[in-house]
């Protein structure tokens, strides 16, 4: 059962990944002293490099979330599922 709470919690993990994206990029923005939003790509300059682009692709991770959220969702619904036959299974083998 070990390995199966392990798959659960890497597969929430990737399906609020794109939430951990924007949080992320908007830190970093917020940090610089940058413009981000999702209309266009705003110059962002840290140490001489323009990280704009990067920050706008990071923050456009987060239209993910309208696929990847209803995912886990149901990941949560199979965890409790799976939490629950394994109790009843295991109440079972110690009563019997």
């Amino acid at each position: 059962m070990k390995w199966l709470r392990l798959v659960f919690v890497l597969a929430l993990l990737a399906c609020i990944a794109p939430m951990i994206s924007v949080l992320v990029a908007g830190t970093i923005a917020d940090h610089y002293g940058c413009r981000l939003h999702e209309g266009f790509v705003n110059p962002c300059l840290v140490n001489g490099t323009d990280i704009g682009t990067t920050l706008y692709n990071m923050g456009m991770m987060g239209w993910f979330m309208l696929f990847t959220l209803p995912i886990g969702a149901l990941v949560i619904v199979v965890w409790i599922a799976s939490e629950i036959v394994h109790a009843v299974r295991r109440r079972r083998t110690s009563a019997g």
